[in-house]
Formats: structure tokens, sequence, C-alpha cells
């Protein structure tokens, strides 16, 4: 029956709300950046307008999700069994998402960067930049570990499956090279978008389990940065 009262009405939205974030992982998960961004832009303090375009693009973000799921349900309600209109009426709504958070997250990044750039080649600054020898010595030193790795997992092959990933590996080991020899943090972020890129084509394939890729992508960062600081203490 349809609410009376407006407690009720505000009931049923926040019913909705609530069943949005339990069975849509992706909901979840643009709760969890909503709060972290709210969380960065409180330590930044940016200013009133900008906070309020931040937050208005939050909204619509969620707002978008909502009624894809809206959707997604009535859907399933008419047609529980497949049908091309079916499918392509939840495509749609999920283009909206889509167009909805690539706005945000342009919107986001106009706003963040003067303030977090800056501090992010601050910090990039502190390490320098890498020598030569020391990239070589890096990423031999990552092929080299991950094959050991496999070999003590006895799964995969150095190209293809096991513990860890050397596609994510090698891929962060490349990104992290890279940050750190043009100190500069727009080419960083592109560079890891790649390498995050890269990683997830091995889950598309069902090559490797997370797992894997997250291992493989430490692996490789960590003895990057290893390497690289350790030929600077010794250079």
């Amino acid at each position: 029956m349809k609410p009376t009262r407006f407690i009720d009405s505000l009931n049923c939205a926040i019913e909705g709300i609530i069943y949005t974030a339990r069975t849509q992982k992706h909901m979840r998960r643009h709760f969890i950046s909503a709060l972290a961004i709210l969380l960065t832009v409180m330590l930044l303090r940016v200013t009133p307008m900008e906070f309020t375009l931040l937050t208005i693009s939050i909204c619509f973000v969620l707002c978008a999700e909502l009624l894809n799921t809206a959707i997604e349900v009535v859907v399933d309600m008419v047609s529980p069994e497949f049908h091309p209109l079916a499918r392509t009426a939840k495509d749609v709504a999920a283009g909206g998402v889509l167009v909805a958070a690539i706005g945000a997250s342009l919107i986001g990044y106009l706003i963040l960067y003067r303030y977090i750039f800056p501090i992010y080649k601050e910090g990039l600054g502190l390490i320098g930049t890498p020598a030569e020898m020391g990239i070589v010595v890096a990423l031999l030193m990552v092929v080299i570990a991950v094959v050991f790795l496999k070999a003590l997992s006895g799964r995969g092959t150095p190209l293809e499956g096991g513990l860890p990933s050397g596609h994510a590996a090698v891929a962060f080991a490349i990104a992290t090279i890279v940050t750190l020899n043009t100190q500069d943090p727009l080419t960083s972020l592109l560079t890891l978008g790649l390498a995050v890129m890269v990683s997830h084509s091995r889950l598309l394939l069902n090559i490797h389990t997370m797992r894997e890729v997250l291992i493989g992508a430490l692996t490789g960062t960590a003895i990057t940065l290893g390497v690289l600081l350790l030929f600077k203490v010794i250079g």
C-alpha cells in the first residue's frame, strides 16, 4: 500500500537505500569512495564551493545507482526469463551509472589535483630520480622473484598462472620506475592506471585470482622501491 504519512515514506526510502547497499556491491563501493572523498576534503580544507560541487557529484552517482537497481528489479519482475530487451534495459541503466561516475571523477580530479599533486610531488622528490643501473637491476630482480615464488608455489608457468601474477608484478614495477623517473603526478597516475588495467585483464581471462594479482602488484612495487632506494644510498 502507498504510504500516507511522511515518516512512512521516509522509512520506505531508507529501506530502498539499505536494500541497494546490501545487494549491490557497486553501491557499497560508491559509499566507501564517497566516505574517502569526504574525509579527504576535510583534511585538505577545500573551499565551500568546491565542497558543494563534490557533494553534488557524489549524490548524483548514488542516485544513478539507486535508479539502476530499481530498473533491474522491475526488469527481473516483468521478464524473469532472458530477453534481449531486458538485457538492453539493464545495460542502458548501467551506462547511466557509468556516465555519472565518469563525470564525478572528472569533477573530483579538477578540484582535488591542486591540493594533492603538490604533496604527491614533494613525496616523490624525497625519494629522488632512480639511476639507470638501478632500473635494470630492479626489473631483473622482479622477474627472478616471480619465477622463484612460482617455483615455490608449484603452480603456473613463468608467463601464465600461478602465484604471484608476473604481469601484475612487472606492470607495477614499471609504473613505480616511471613515477620516480618523471616525478610528475599526472604521469604517475596514468601509468598506475595502465598497471591496474594489465592486472585486471588477468582476472578477466581467469588466469589469476585476486590474491595472486595483489601479491604480484605488491611484489613488483616493493622490490622496485627497495632496489632503487638501495642504489640511492650506495650511490
